[in-house]
């Protein structure tokens, strides 16, 4: 096995491998986002656990191993991932609610759009537009062969996040070909839906709730900003308060 130096893995300590927290009759599906692992849901997952919900996170293709392994894989591997999370969940679970932080937001939609018996779809700053000038875009696209992948841009939080601290760059086009993808069939989408984002994301753009609500055609739509909150919403300073928006949804609308 290739050595993974620690410098390009953000806390290794942390638990991130797939995760199961069996529960009650309602199943509710989390789904980490681009260079991260199940670490970036967890915490929200044990808080839906403890409040009787079955809960289910998987480790996507490519992901919590070494950034190369990121570069191997499709927005298909990913979306096939998260279908057969899906269906597990869906055995155990008289009723299903999806959800996602960043990419995983992306393709808990695409999931809703393919699947109108989800009760509801929960995103956590849904990568669907990225805060980045098209010219970085295009340069993203033509480096993607030639560069493994690049350093983010430095960060001293302290949050429980785990993950490549660089961004494989063929994974980052496979990103931007699954924007498109859901873009396409935002319209298929009828589900009550929760979006959750952070006022100071640099990461998502803040018009992705806007476009989104415009494109589905869900009656329920509910936008909540956070205001201390950055990319990570899932797990920043007010996470507090996104377990119980989450809860207070979930409640709403699982069909009970």
């Amino acid at each position: 096995m290739k050595n993974n130096p620690e410098s390009l893995f953000k806390n290794p300590q942390l638990e991130g491998n797939s995760f199961l927290f069996e529960g009650g009759s309602i199943g509710i599906l989390l789904i980490h986002g681009y260079t991260a692992t199940t670490a970036e849901v967890r915490p929200l997952g044990h808080a839906l656990h403890e409040a009787g919900y079955t809960v289910a996170g998987p480790l996507l293709p490519g992901h919590g191993t070494f950034p190369e392994d990121a570069n191997r894989y499709s927005w298909k591997d990913w979306a096939a991932s998260a279908e057969n999370a899906y269906q597990d969940l869906q055995s155990r679970c008289s009723t299903v609610i999806v959800g996602g932080e960043s990419t995983g937001g992306l393709l808990a939609l695409l999931l809703a759009a393919n699947h109108p018996e989800i009760a509801a779809i929960i995103t956590y700053a849904p990568a669907l537009k990225l805060s980045i000038p098209l010219s970085k875009k295009y340069l993203l696209i033509f480096a993607s062969p030639f560069v493994p992948f690049i350093k983010k841009r430095k960060k001293d939080d302290d949050l429980p996040w785990q993950g490549y601290i660089v961004y494989p760059l063929k994974g980052a086009f496979q990103l931007i070909l699954l924007e498109k993808q859901v873009h396409k069939n935002l319209h298929k989408i009828h589900q009550p839906l929760l979006i959750i984002q952070g006022k100071l994301d640099r990461t998502v753009h803040p018009d992705t709730p806007k476009i989104i609500a415009r494109s589905i055609q869900s009656e329920v739509v509910e936008v909540h900003w956070m205001k201390e909150s950055g990319h990570c919403v899932a797990l920043d300073k007010e996470l507090d308060q996104v377990i119980e928006l989450t809860k207070i949804f979930i409640r709403k609308h699982a069909n009970l």
